[in-house]
């Protein structure tokens, strides 16, 4: 075992409180994410290394024959992306329309946790970063490698879809599940279908555990799609015969069969918190 999987291990051996802990502020949360990356330096969406230059990180655009389509300034710099995007997380609360992500960060404390939940957060070149902007992840017809012929991640600008490379679209995939069980994030059919197929063919890798285990050592909660509980994600639409707490592997688990199926049941006291044996 690595001395990095046995400090995260210990970290969690010690950490038994039951309540996430997010970081204050988006811009925590990134100094918290480079910890997460630190002996894993791979752009999440080119697959290119890179390395710390004092505060700046900057992507080994010929670990994966990255060419600039456009900007060499963004191109040149490794950038914190939301994989969620954050326009549709806004679009999805009073607050944005209200006042936009501005108006939210003041006034949403869901918000707040949402833009900082290091589960979300992955690192991108730049360039691809705001190609991407809030377009949704999709499929797109044909081959159009805008980024070089060895970059398969494409993007749809007429059409607002972007297509990530196949070596992580089961983790995006498991990332969409997560906000949506675990903050009521709504996903349409077409989407949850696409999410489906995609962890299917892009099944959790050691990676994306260790990943998982480090962010739980810092935040406090898991992506329980990735861990034990990963064939949850087969079923999504609120199972019949699940309906009281021994079934429950996490506390976020809990919160969507209260929340979006209604099982009032794991509620007994209507105090909104379900299952208190794991949600305390």
């Amino acid at each position: 075992m690595t001395l990095s999987k046995l400090f995260i291990l210990s970290l969690l051996s010690v950490n038994v409180t039951t309540l996430p802990v997010y970081a204050k502020s988006f811009y925590m949360a990134k100094k918290e994410a480079t910890q997460v990356y630190i002996n894993h330096q791979e752009a999440f969406y080119s697959g290119c290394e890179y390395y710390a230059q004092q505060k700046k990180l900057i992507p080994l655009k010929d670990t994966c024959g990255y060419q600039t389509r456009k900007s060499e300034r963004r191109a040149s710099r490794i950038e914190w992306e939301h994989v969620v995007s954050m326009w549709h997380v806004g679009h999805q609360l009073q607050c944005w329309q209200n006042g936009g992500r501005s108006n939210c960060r003041k006034v949403s404390e869901k918000f707040r946790q949402m833009e900082a939940d290091l589960h979300n957060l992955v690192p991108a070149i730049g360039e691809l970063n705001g190609d991407r902007s809030n377009y949704q992840h999709g499929m797109i017809e044909g081959e159009n490698r805008r980024y070089g012929l060895d970059i398969d991640t494409e993007v749809d600008f007429k059409a607002k879809v972007f297509e990530p490379r196949p070596e992580v679209r089961g983790d995006i995939a498991r990332i969409y599940f997560y906000y949506r069980e675990k903050y009521g994030f709504n996903l349409s059919r077409k989407q949850t279908q696409l999410f489906k197929a995609w962890s299917k063919s892009d099944p959790v890798d050691s990676w994306e555990r260790e990943r998982n285990l480090s962010i739980q050592a810092i935040q406090g909660d898991s992506n329980f799609f990735v861990g034990d509980s990963s064939d949850y994600i087969d079923d999504l639409a609120c199972t019949p015969t699940v309906k009281y707490c021994y079934q429950m592997s996490s506390c976020e688990q809990a919160n969507f069969y209260l929340n979006q199926c209604g099982r009032t049941s794991m509620d007994r006291d209507k105090d909104g918190i379900p299952c208190e044996s794991i949600c305390r």
